[in-house]
């Protein structure tokens, strides 16, 4: 089952999943910027086995000039006990039919570059491509 979580208590629940790809947040930090965050649009979806979650995804729909109206995947995370089980590839199905339903005509998405095998993921299995850099700069 998937679903979207809007209510504390399932963000709680999911703390400890967004923990293993944004290994920066503690508790508290989390719940503050997704407060901030669901404001401006983001949505926490979870993929759940036998209750419980075992799968997330973080994204937001925005419109720009160079992809129109998109689905921004900032966060996409499988629990590390249960990698290699398809959920990965599961959630993301589910967020690439929500942007068809929702008149988005392209997934868009950022990877760390050492993040070897999650670009084999989104290439190889998710059909994605590399476009693109993408820079920082802290100020």
């Amino acid at each position: 089952m998937i679903k979207e979580l809007v209510h504390e208590k399932e963000w709680i629940e999911a703390f400890a999943i967004m923990k293993e790809l944004r290994t920066n947040l503690n508790q508290s930090t989390y719940l503050d910027f997704l407060q901030s965050m669901r404001k401006e649009g983001y949505k926490l979806f979870a993929l759940y086995d036998n209750e419980q979650i075992v799968a997330l995804t973080g994204i937001i729909m925005l419109t720009t000039f160079y992809f129109g109206k998109h689905v921004f995947v900032y966060d996409l995370v499988t629990k590390s006990s249960e990698r290699s089980k398809g959920y990965g590839e599961e959630l993301l199905a589910h967020i690439h039919q929500y942007a068809k339903d929702n008149g988005c005509g392209i997934i868009a998405l950022e990877s760390g570059l050492s993040r070897v095998d999650a670009h084999r993921f989104y290439e190889t299995k998710m059909g994605y491509e590399k476009v693109a850099y993408s820079f920082t700069k802290v100020l």
